[in-house]
This record gives C-alpha cells, sequence and structure tokens, in this order.
C-alpha cells in the first residue's frame, strides 16, 4: 500500500496536461490526512479542475471522519462492492493524484528503507484515485476526500520488491498521460480495463531517506 507521496508543485505541467492550475502548495510530503492536488473532470460541464483533496476518502454516508484513517488505498478488484468506495466508483468519480513521486518500502536487505517510485523522466504523473464529497453533520463542512486505486504488483518488474517478503505487492495505479482523459471520463467498466500494471508506464526507483514526518491533522473525533 501506499501511504506517502511527494504532491507536484509544477504548475507549468499541470497547465499543460489539463488546461488548469494548482490549487495552493501544501506538505512537501503528503500522508494520510493531508490534502494534495485532485484532478477531476465534470460529467455535466466536461469542465476539469484541480483542487486540495485529503488524502484518505470519507465515506458521504460516514458520522464522523475517522474512516478516512484507513481508506488511504482501495484494491481496485473490490473497489466496486466495498461499503466506504462502491459509491463514488459506481457514480465514476475517478480522479488523478498528481504527483512527482510516491514512497515504498525496501526489506532486501532485511530492514525496511524508503524508496521513491516515480518516471524515468521525472516527469509529473497521475495516479488513479477515487474521490468523495462529505459534510459533518457537527459542523456543515464540506470535505473532498480521496483514495488511491491499488492493483496486484506480483510480476511487475520494479513493484514487486517492495513491502514485506511476505505480504502481496500493490502498486497504485499510474495512468500513462495519453490516458489521462479516457480515465477522467472512464465508465465503471472502462475504469476496470485500466485497472492492471501492464497499462502504467515504466517506472524507476532509489533509495530516499525519510524527511522529518510532519504532525498529522487533528482529525474530528
Amino acid at each position: 500500500m501506499c501511504i506517502n507521496f511527494a504532491a507536484t508543485r509544477n504548475a507549468d505541467w499541470v497547465v499543460g496536461q489539463f488546461g488548469t492550475g494548482l490549487p495552493d502548495a501544501g506538505p512537501v510530503e503528503v500522508y494520510p490526512g493531508f490534502d494534495g492536488p485532485l484532478v477531476v473532470k465534470s460529467r455535466r460541464s466536461g469542465r476539469i479542475a484541480c483542487g486540495s483533496a485529503r488524502f484518505g476518502l470519507i465515506p458521504a454516508w460516514a458520522k464522523d471522519e475517522k474512516p478516512g484513517r484507513n481508506t488511504y488505498n482501495a484494491r481496485s478488484e473490490t473497489a466496486a462492492v466495498k461499503p466506504s468506495f462502491r459509491d463514488p466508483w459506481r457514480q465514476a468519480q475517478y480522479g488523478l493524484m498528481l504527483v512527482d513521486h510516491f514512497y515504498e518500502p525496501d526489506y532486501e536487505t532485511g530492514r525496511s528503507i524508503r524508496w521513491k517510485i516515480g518516471l524515468p523522466c521525472q516527469s509529473p504523473f497521475g495516479i488513479a484515485s477515487l474521490w468523495e464529497r462529505w459534510t459533518s453533520p457537527a459542523t456543515g463542512e464540506t470535505v473532498v476526500s480521496f483514495t488511491m486505486l491499488t492493483v496486484n504488483a506480483d510480476r511487475h518488474p520494479l513493484m514487486k520488491r517492495f513491502h514485506k517478503p511476505a505480504d502481496e505487492k500493490r502498486t497504485p495505479v499510474v495512468i500513462k498521460p495519453e490516458l489521462h482523459q479516457t480515465w477522467l471520463e472512464a465508465t465503471p467498466d472502462q475504469a476496470t480495463a485500466l485497472m492492471h500494471w501492464t497499462h502504467m508506464p515504466d517506472l524507476v526507483a532509489s533509495p530516499c531517506p525519510e524527511l522529518r514526518r510532519p504532525s498529522r491533522p487533528q482529525l474530528g473525533l
């Protein structure tokens, strides 16, 4: 699973890819509970927008924000039926989280070493996501949140090396630039067809020491 990524601040790339701007800069590194830049496309107007969304999907039916602590990744194989994800999946609420790279642990030395994963060209890229709007029953505040979709990576040439040896290997679904519009406009059936690592671009990885982790935002109780 992916719990940490570097949100892109490359505004020129975002304008070139999507014709829209970036929201105000957030933290250098994003963890569950933090905000990152999410691109979505209106099903009615066709307008593309990029705004801040919370990492960790809060279902519309949730009584508080607590579910978002455990919903930052969604298994693509079960997203259509899991209570936390099935409504945004069926409603085709597909977005792209824009990142420069994401991080995974490598255990080949016998201990956890953090590696960063990105494109060979070092360009930003989009990770397939589901998004949802949640309104707090207590305050009336509306929060847009998201989860990264993941697929099995046991046979991926790079991603199979990460996580503990006995664990199933998983990877976030990186969407090729030429498929960005296809993903944002996808039906559930079309989205399902994209949920395999063979549709992803090539990735590269290198060791990357962890920065001092910032304090997690205080979630509602």
